[in-house]
């Protein structure tokens, strides 16, 4: 159940990245307001671009092998952030309102699913090894991401 979600968010980050990279004029003269946050710098855009090819490989990872957690972790905590700074923008004015609205369920929502798809759940499936180094000693047929 997690793993068609996962790939999706995924596979979705990877795009937004990938085009961030690979045509980063598009993306911004593209991307409704972001032409609005400053003037364009073709090297910013690749940088924040190369944050969401990591979120997104992650994310993927995880769909495939449970040990990709702490990786699909990093990337939620990456997608997450980026909208509690827009959100932070949006109250102190330095958004218009109106991106607020196309940030919750863009920015907002999508950090919210990937949070929940990536964050630990007991399972039958794992044996975790130790405290300090959470190791995880499964079966390779185990570390599927199961529903």
């Amino acid at each position: 159940m997690r793993n068609a979600p996962l790939r999706i968010v995924g596979l979705l980050q990877l795009a937004v990245g990938a085009t961030m990279i690979f045509a980063p004029q598009s993306f911004y003269d593209l991307v409704p307001g972001v032409n609005e946050t400053g003037p364009f710098n073709p090297h910013f855009v690749r940088v924040i671009g190369a944050a969401f090819l990591v979120a997104g490989g992650g994310l993927l990872w995880y769909a495939r092998d449970v040990r990709g957690r702490p990786a699909a972790l990093a990337g939620a905590g990456f997608l997450a952030l980026h909208a509690l700074i827009h959100l932070w923008d949006g109250l102190a004015g330095r958004e218009r309102p109106v991106h607020l609205v196309h940030d919750l369920p863009l920015l907002f929502g999508v950090a919210a699913l990937a949070l929940w798809l990536a964050w630990p759940r007991r399972s039958s499936d794992l044996i975790v090894k130790g405290n300090d180094n959470a190791e995880v000693a499964a079966a390779p047929e185990a570390r599927r991401v199961r529903a």
